[in-house]
């Protein structure tokens, strides 16, 4: 996993042209994505790091090719992170906590644990339901459900740092950057 203070790759064509035509935030957050997991493949899974990033099932990015890592990408504002797994699935989920969540959000998210969030300070409820939502997005990014994988009815206890759903396995990565990030990954590909 990397996230965007890391050293990113060199772009390809193929990154350029779908940046090309954006605007211009949505062009920078690409380019970042994409220079961030051309230098993690780079890393990682060298005769990888040139293949086309293209919409696979859902949209989600996937390298072109037979025999492929995993990948993911995830933006919110100036934070980038990107994951790289060979040989299984994985998500990443980058998000900065908001002002403000609403009730209906932490119930829906986190009902189990609503009594508990709101005991909380409001700012540190908003950074802890944050992680959860964070780990919740990776799981559907990488089940390659998306949103239609009704990532809200995924259990993540506002307390564990890691667990399981499904065949997957799930980490809040701390001391990462300053914002909150989860990762998940299939278990056994």
């Amino acid at each position: 996993m990397a996230t965007g203070e890391a050293a990113g790759g060199r772009l390809t064509r193929t990154d350029l042209a779908t940046a090309r035509g954006r605007p211009a935030w949505r062009a920078r957050q690409i380019l970042a994505g994409r220079a961030l997991l051309r230098g993690l493949l780079a890393e990682v899974a060298p005769d990888h790091a040139g293949e086309p990033v293209v919409a696979g099932h859902n949209g989600k990015p996937v390298l072109a090719g037979r025999s492929r890592p995993g990948i993911s990408i995830s933006h919110d504002g100036d934070h980038t992170v990107v994951a790289v797994a060979p040989g299984r699935r994985v998500g990443v989920d980058v998000q900065v906590p908001p002002r403000h969540v609403g009730d209906s959000m932490v119930r829906r998210c986190a009902a189990r644990y609503t009594t508990h969030l709101y005991r909380m300070p409001e700012p540190l409820r908003h950074t802890v339901f944050t992680e959860i939502w964070t780990v919740q997005e990776a799981c559907v990014k990488a089940d390659g459900t998306g949103i239609g994988g009704l990532p809200w009815h995924i259990d993540v206890p506002p307390h564990l740092d890691h667990g399981d759903w499904r065949r997957l396995r799930w980490r809040k990565v701390r001391d990462l950057i300053d914002v909150p990030v989860a990762c998940a990954w299939e278990a056994t590909p």
